[in-house]
């Protein structure tokens, strides 16, 4: 069983400039994500654009990043409407060499009782597979309740933690931690943008995607240091990027485009329905780029201006 802490990585799943899945950039990912510090990764999430894939690219993507982790725990989102789907492809990528999968309740699921039935369905069919409980109401349209949660952690040992993105986030947290009669790591998504208080109320690192993960890696790092001053100094600097990011669907784009631009991937291309960048958007870019050069050396002046079609 894994006991996931740190910073997990929402990876992203690279395509061509033609929208077909581009494996070699994975590799490039995988080596920029390395570099950034990341403990672990998590692959195929919504962030990942897994719903966007068909059933053996998600296995091609999956395989791919396990062959390249270095040794890093991956995680990979299984979610799906269909039970035995879902079922199958957490025991495909478990043959794979997934150390454990991610799993947020179907959409339509309306009561304790549908929510409890749902998961001991899951977690039947998947025996002894580690299972990351995924609680993002925004994405699935599912409101989990701390109740439900802490009893779902109590009945299946196999779950083995809990990505929390709800909102507000905050009081959600503090409410999970003090209630659960088994201690479980519980990282935070949400694009990190709420990364520094998460963390000084409990939460055990952030489970994110951006599009400069050593800076997510050097807060997680200096909050374990103790050293809270810095924790405040880097993310404030780095927030209007954060932020931007947060843009559902569009800040992915932006995302996508800035890695794009510092190598980690050789397109930033979105299959659709998606959107597309457009000059105004590229100047905004540019210009949060121009900002954090002048205030950090994390970002290379080099970036700004590049991708203009």
């Amino acid at each position: 069983m894994i006991d996931p802490r740190g910073f997990y990585v929402v990876a992203q799943t690279p395509f061509a400039d033609d929208g077909t899945l581009d494996e070699t950039s994975i590799d490039s990912l995988c080596d920029f994500y390395i570099r950034g510090g990341v403990n672990g990764f998590t692959v195929l999430g919504v962030s990942g654009e897994a719903f966007r894939l068909t059933v053996s690219e998600s296995l091609a993507v999956a395989k791919r990043y396990v062959a390249r982790r270095e040794g890093r725990p991956v995680i990979v989102g299984t979610s799906n409407a269909s039970i035995a789907h879902l079922v199958e492809m957490s025991q495909r990528v478990m043959d794979l060499g997934a150390e454990g999968v991610m799993i947020a309740p179907a959409a339509g699921l309306k009561t304790e009782a549908d929510l409890k039935n749902y998961f001991d369905q899951v977690m039947g069919g998947l025996g002894d597979i580690p299972v990351v409980l995924q609680d993002f109401p925004s994405s699935t349209g599912v409101n989990m309740s701390v109740a439900s949660m802490v009893q779902l952690v109590a009945d299946h040992p196999t779950i083995c933690a809990i990505k929390h993105e709800d909102a507000p986030s905050l009081p959600k947290l503090s409410r999970l931690i003090d209630a659960m009669t088994r201690t479980v790591p519980i990282l935070t998504g949400s694009n990190a943008q709420y990364l520094p208080e998460e963390l000084r109320r409990g939460a055990t690192g952030p489970m994110a995607g951006f599009s400069f993960p050593e800076v997510l890696a050097r807060i997680e790092e200096l909050h374990r240091k103790g050293d809270e001053d810095g924790v405040d100094e880097i993310f404030a600097t780095f927030l209007p990027l954060i932020r931007h990011e947060a843009q559902g669907v569009w800040g992915l784009a932006v995302r996508k485009e800035i890695m794009r631009r510092r190598g980690a991937m050789a397109s930033a291309f979105m299959r659709a329905p998606a959107p597309r960048l457009d000059a105004r958007d590229m100047e905004e870019i540019d210009r949060l780029l121009t900002m954090l050069a002048r205030r950090t050396d994390m970002v290379s002046t080099d970036l700004v201006g590049l991708g203009h079609a």
